[in-house]
């Protein structure tokens, strides 16, 4: 077994931070300089001409609520180990983000969490990110099938044929889930996940869900505003059925946080294209997303991430 002497392991750690910092950021800015669907001159000259202080405060607003709704979750969550501040929440919250930028679906995310924590709570953490992620992806799906099924009946981009197939489909993978959920795989099932979840307070599962139900509203009616802005006229409940169908599809589809914006906007563009909205405004819109909720956030987050302590034990 080969020993690690403490300065050549403080060597590597401030190695791994570096690396997850300038990765980020060369991530991010690869997407930005390389996209050619940005039009740069378009949107300085639209910003020039529609937008206010006002509504650069709106959308600004949105993207703190956002993600301090996502600390308050998590905050709320992690009480069934410890109470934790707000400030430690955000620590955690951000960091994660920072580290789960260039993972496949934000994996790293989990275990950025749960280096906060002593080793022993590993697993603990790991599975209240996986309630707190969740609740999140259930509502974006319940919001996004609704969303298509309006979209549908209004544009008819499938045959109602379809819809009963699909529908039938999910009836029969919640069928062959239900009636599997003794089935073990490793020591691990479907029935033991519920029991699991069952052990978390009510309260504490309620508070999840009513922040959960109000993030999601904030960040679709973030997109929803930005249209508004970017003076694209369509009424409400067609222009809110087009968004939750947007983010369902996309986070249907694996893919990486830095990509996240790519994911979305190429689905947007299809959604918002059968609506007469102009293709750049759309990729714009979808930059303009990620840049607010992806970006801000991880920036702060590196901070957190250079000044990182494992509370592993060595």
């Amino acid at each position: 077994m080969f020993l690690i002497s403490h300065k050549a392991k403080q060597f590597l750690v401030l190695a791994v931070k570096l690396l997850i910092v300038g990765g980020s950021f060369y991530f991010i800015y690869d997407q930005l300089a390389h996209n050619e669907k940005l039009e740069w001159q378009k949107f300085v000259d639209l910003f020039n001409s529609k937008i206010t202080i006002w509504s650069i405060l709106l959308v600004l607003f949105l993207s703190f609520l956002n993600r301090f709704l996502e600390i308050l979750k998590w905050q709320n969550l992690v009480l069934f180990i410890k109470p934790i501040s707000i400030s430690e929440a955000t620590k955690q919250v951000l960091g994660a983000l920072t580290a789960g930028l260039f993972t496949p679906n934000g994996i790293g995310e989990y275990a950025g969490k749960a280096l906060f924590f002593e080793k022993i709570k590993t697993k603990k953490i790991i599975f209240l990110n996986l309630i707190c992620n969740g609740i999140q992806m259930i509502l974006t799906i319940v919001f996004g099938v609704f969303g298509l099924l309006y979209f549908n009946s209004h544009f008819n981009v499938i045959t109602s044929r379809t819809v009963a197939i699909l529908f039938g489909i999910c009836l029969l993978l919640f069928g062959i889930v239900f009636f599997s959920k003794k089935i073990n795989i490793k020591g691990y099932s479907v029935e033991k996940l519920i029991h699991k979840t069952n052990e978390i307070p009510k309260r504490i599962h309620q508070k999840n869900i009513l922040l959960a139900i109000g993030r999601y509203l904030v960040f679709s009616h973030q997109y929803y505003f930005l249209f508004l802005i970017f003076g694209v006229d369509l009424p409400y409940l067609i222009l809110m059925a087009t968004i939750s169908s947007v983010y369902f599809l996309a986070s249907s589809l694996p893919t990486f946080q830095f990509l996240d914006f790519a994911v979305k906007g190429s689905v947007a563009v299809f959604f918002f294209g059968l609506l007469g909205v102009n293709e750049w405004i759309v990729v714009f819109i979808s930059t303009l997303m990620w840049f607010l909720n992806v970006v801000i956030p991880v920036t702060i987050g590196s901070y957190f991430v250079l000044n990182f302590k494992s509370q592993w034990k060595s």
